[in-house]
């Protein structure tokens, strides 16, 4: 016992308090008839004592305290009194003290009809996103009581339910709650209110019981859960979309929305009212704090939406973990601006490169398009699937971080930086050049498809500047159909294979950024590679000595033996000796020895003729 808990003295009151309600209930399943405890609550609506007591009838309970102490007293009964403030529950809106005492309430039964059971084995059936929201509410549903649908309240939905006047029975069978319904549909759910039990009833309603026909109507209205759990009956069932595909909300709502709609999908259709259910944390500060208007940390929608606009806060919820609290700051949007910058300006790039380019008719087939090509097809197949995964697994964070990482990796640092050289100085009508258009127009009209449902308007903004071609599949490309893999771009053998060439890219980029260091050059076109290679690393990049120079970006690659080991890999970086193309700004012998365009190399002569 402590001073501010309370006195410490223990009584049972089963008819004013939860715990010792069930005790009581508890005794008196095993005590014989004379050993059973009376549940006793004679206390009215208005918290007043009923006539069972008579001495204090119809007096305020509260302030009665004062006149049961002196009956006490005047009887000889009273032990001591005294004044010990300590906590008490309070009424959280007009702060008065609460009366606890047990009344009559309308309960489903979680025994009955085997509701839990059945309701346990819906559970298993859905799908729970994340997997820990299964345990979580069949924990509550394993242990719940009776599930009580009466509220005490002055207005809402009402229960539609009559009392007998004469002998107390109960109505509220179907026909006269479809009765009853049907008035609501035409009046509105102020009808109960207004009108009598007697215009509200079925014309000759009378009592099974005693045959009266005086009833009272039911005045407790139906908890507010329990209107948002049926809800799915008016939204979907009358549409035929029964039962939803997925309930999105937050992790409280296990035991609010989800809960009360699987109980009532259970007990009137014997299954639950969704397929799967999605859960997500709560909005807090970057530091990961509840926001409030007093700490000043509140990151309001609006405001981000008016500065950035609102694909960037569309982005922003798709590339947080929403199994965990979303954090969200200025320092975060800014992060998340710079990948929507690099994403959109990608595109942008890609476009350019297709304004001169029919799909119908200037597209290079697949068998006929180079390796690097081919590896960008590749590339684009696995995004498709990625992403296409993730949709479906709800982890749309991985699908913002695949974009993200395909725009800046597999385009801007390795495919779009060696096609540019191809883009720009080839003949315009080149086999080259056109494959390399094939495959661009592929990538942004996949790019758009896979971002759409994120990016919703910038998708819409890529497609209308696709080539009319393009366009004819559809309108929008929300009207589009979305990205499937296809199998021909598979080809394990050229993963490998690249995977092992850009690996020899990325020492060769190395040695490139040393040398510019060393001021020996300035643009990688200005350097002379000299590879030196063991025998399975040479006969590896021998294969591909044509392309090198493109792949590495630089003049001139020359390849030499090196060595007797897999692991012999030397690389030297030289100034280039060649003339530069003033077109193309390569380094090469073929520069002066063309009399018409003396400044231009053997590949420019071409491509200007």
């Amino acid at each position: 016992m402590t001073l501010d808990q309370g006195t410490g003295c223990v009584h049972i009151a089963p008819g004013h308090g939860m715990e010792d309600y069930l005790l009581v209930l508890e005794h008196n399943a095993k005590a014989s008839p004379g050993e059973r405890l009376e549940i006793l609550a004679p206390v009215d609506n208005s918290g007043r004592f009923t006539t069972i007591v008579k001495e204090f009838a119809g007096q305020q309970v509260l302030k009665a305290n004062p006149r049961i102490v002196e009956y006490l007293q005047g009887n000889g009964r009273l032990l001591g009194q005294g004044l010990l403030n300590h906590s008490y529950p309070h009424c959280w809106r007009c702060k008065n003290p609460v009366i606890f005492r047990a009344t009559e309430q309308w309960f489903v039964s979680m025994e009955t009809n085997d509701l839990r059971k059945e309701t346990l084995a819906e559970i298993e059936r859905v799908r729970w996103i994340p997997s820990y929201g299964r345990d979580r509410i069949f924990g509550m549903i394993e242990n719940r009581p009776d599930w009580c649908l009466s509220r005490q309240r002055v207005w809402g939905v009402p229960i539609p339910g009559f009392t007998c006047s004469t002998c107390q029975h109960v109505l509220a069978d179907p026909t006269i709650v479809e009765h009853v319904a049907v008035l609501m549909e035409s009046k509105g759910a102020d009808v109960w209110f207004e009108q009598s039990a007697a215009d509200l009833l079925p014309a000759g309603t009378t009592c099974p019981k005693c045959g009266g026909t005086g009833f009272e109507k039911e005045r407790d209205i139906l908890d507010v859960w329990f209107e948002s759990g049926v809800s799915y009956a008016a939204v979907l069932k009358s549409r035929k979309w029964w039962p939803a595909d997925l309930y999105l909300e937050g992790s409280d709502q296990h035991r609010g929305w989800f809960h009360s709609a699987l109980l009532a999908g259970v007990t009137t259709d014997h299954r639950a009212p969704y397929q799967a259910v999605l859960t997500h944390g709560f909005v807090v500060d970057g530091q990961g704090k509840k926001m409030s208007k007093s700490a000043g940390n509140v990151v309001a929608p609006q405001d981000v939406m008016k500065q950035s606009g609102a694909e960037i806060l569309r982005l922003w919820v798709a590339a947080q973990d929403y199994r965990e609290d979303l954090r969200i700051s200025q320092e975060i949007l800014t992060h998340l601006i710079e990948a929507y910058r690099k994403v959109r300006n990608t595109s942008r790039f890609l476009l350019s490169n297709v304004y001169d380019f029919d799909p119908s008719s200037q597209a290079v087939t697949y068998d006929q398009l180079p390796e690097l090509d081919r590896w960008a097809l590749m590339r684009l197949g696995e995004l498709i699937t990625k992403v296409r995964r993730a949709y479906e697994d709800f982890e749309f964070h991985t699908i913002f971080h695949a974009l993200n990482n395909f725009c800046s990796v597999d385009l801007s640092a390795v495919y779009l930086d060696i096609l540019k050289d191809r883009l720009y100085t080839f003949r315009a009508d080149s086999p080259l050049r056109r494959g390399s258009q094939t495959v661009l127009y592929e990538i942004v009209v996949v790019l758009a498809k896979l971002m759409a449902p994120i990016l919703s308007f910038t998708a819409d903004e890529i497609w209308q500047m696709l080539p009319e071609a393009a366009r004819k599949e559809a309108t929008s490309v929300h009207l589009a159909s979305f990205p499937e893999e296809p199998s021909l771009w598979t080809d394990n053998a050229l993963a490998s294979r690249w995977e092992k060439l850009l690996g020899y890219r990325t020492q060769v980029q190395g040695e490139l950024e040393a040398r510019r260091r060393d001021k020996i050059i300035g643009s990688s076109l200005e350097a002379h590679v000299r590879i030196e290679a063991g025998p399975e690393a040479h006969q590896f990049l021998a294969t591909y000595i044509g392309d090198l120079s493109t792949i590495f970006i630089v003049s001139r690659v020359t390849l030499v033996p090196g060595g007797t080991g897999s692991s012999d890999f030397r690389i030297t970086v030289e100034k280039a000796t060649a003339a530069k193309c003033e077109r193309c700004w390569n380094y090469r012998e073929a520069v002066g020895k063309n009399h018409d365009h003396p400044t231009l190399c053997e590949r420019c002569v071409e491509a200007v003729h």
